[in-house]
C-alpha cells in the first residue's frame, strides 16, 4: 500500500512504500559522495535522515539535473529494481530548454564514448518531441534574434550525460550546460532571465513495481527558476525584461 506523505522541509516525496521511494531532487544537489567533489550535503544521506532509514539509489541523476530520483529501501529491492534500468525497461522522460528549433519528433542515434580514451562508443538512442518553441529579439553573432525549443527527451539507453550529449552531437544544445552547452546562449539566459541553471528535469518515471503486479508512474511538476523561464520565453512574457 503506498503511504501518502506530506512535504518535507528538505525534499518533496512523490511516492513511497514500503519498498520504495521516489524524490523531487532539486538541481546542484549530488545523489552521493563523490571522491573528486567538495560537497558536504548529498541526496542519500538528507533522504536517510529525513525518513529516519537506509537508502539506496537505484539511478542517477547528474547534480545539475532536477526531477525525480528513485531510492530502495533495502538491497533486494534495489537489486530488482537496478536490473529493470539495466535492461533498459524504464520509461525515463525529461523536459529541456535547448537552442534553435528542433524538429517536431525524432530520434538521436549516436555512440557515446564511456569514457575519452575509450577506442569506440556504446550504443546510444535519445528520442524526443518538440513541445513549444520561441524566438525572442536578442541578437547573437550575424541573427537579430535566437531560437529556442521545450522538447521532451526519452533517453533509451543509460548513458553518462546522455542526454546533454546527444542535443549537442545535434547542434542544439542545452541551456545552462556549462560542459557541453553554448556560452552564448547559457550568458544571454544569465543576463537576461537571472537563469544560472542547467535546463535539464527528470519529469517522470515509468517501471514495474518490483512485488506488486503493476507498473507505477512516478512524476515531478517544474518548479522554481525552470518554470518561470518556460513561461517568460515559450509564453512570451514580456521576454526582454531584466530579471
Amino acid at each position: 500500500m503506498t503511504v501518502s506523505l506530506e512535504s518535507s522541509p528538505r525534499f518533496r516525496i512523490v511516492y513511497q512504500d514500503q519498498w520504495l521511494c521516489a524524490i523531487d531532487k532539486p538541481c546542484d544537489l549530488m545523489v552521493h559522495q563523490s571522491k573528486l567533489g567538495t560537497d558536504r550535503q548529498f541526496a542519500v544521506q538528507l533522504l536517510r535522515d529525513q525518513i529516519g532509514q537506509k537508502v539506496w539509489p537505484v539511478h542517477r541523476l547528474d547534480r545539475a539535473t532536477s526531477g525525480v530520483l528513485l531510492f530502495a529501501l533495502d538491497r533486494e529491492t534495489a537489486s530488482a529494481v537496478g536490473r529493470q534500468f539495466m535492461a533498459q525497461s524504464v520509461d525515463k522522460r525529461y523536459l529541456a530548454v535547448v537552442r534553435g528549433w528542433v524538429d517536431a519528433a525524432g530520434e538521436i542515434d549516436h555512440p557515446l564514448k564511456k569514457h575519452k580514451t575509450a577506442a569506440e562508443g556504446q550504443p546510444s538512442q535519445t528520442g524526443y518531441r518538440r513541445l513549444a518553441k520561441a524566438e525572442l529579439p536578442f541578437p547573437m553573432g550575424e541573427h537579430d534574434t535566437v531560437r529556442y525549443s521545450l522538447v521532451e527527451a526519452v533517453p533509451k539507453s543509460g548513458r553518462r550525460h546522455q542526454i546533454r550529449r546527444h542535443f549537442k552531437h545535434i547542434s542544439h544544445h542545452l541551456i545552462g550546460d556549462t560542459t557541453y552547452g553554448d556560452g552564448r546562449h547559457n550568458r544571454l539566459f544569465r543576463q537576461h532571465l537571472g537563469c544560472h541553471r542547467l535546463l535539464l528535469h527528470a519529469a517522470s518515471l515509468e517501471l514495474r513495481h518490483p512485488y506488486e503486479c503493476r507498473d507505477i508512474r512516478l512524476a515531478a511538476s517544474l518548479n522554481d527558476k525552470f518554470t518561470e523561464v518556460v513561461d517568460r520565453v515559450f509564453g512570451q512574457i514580456d521576454a526582454s525584461r531584466a530579471p
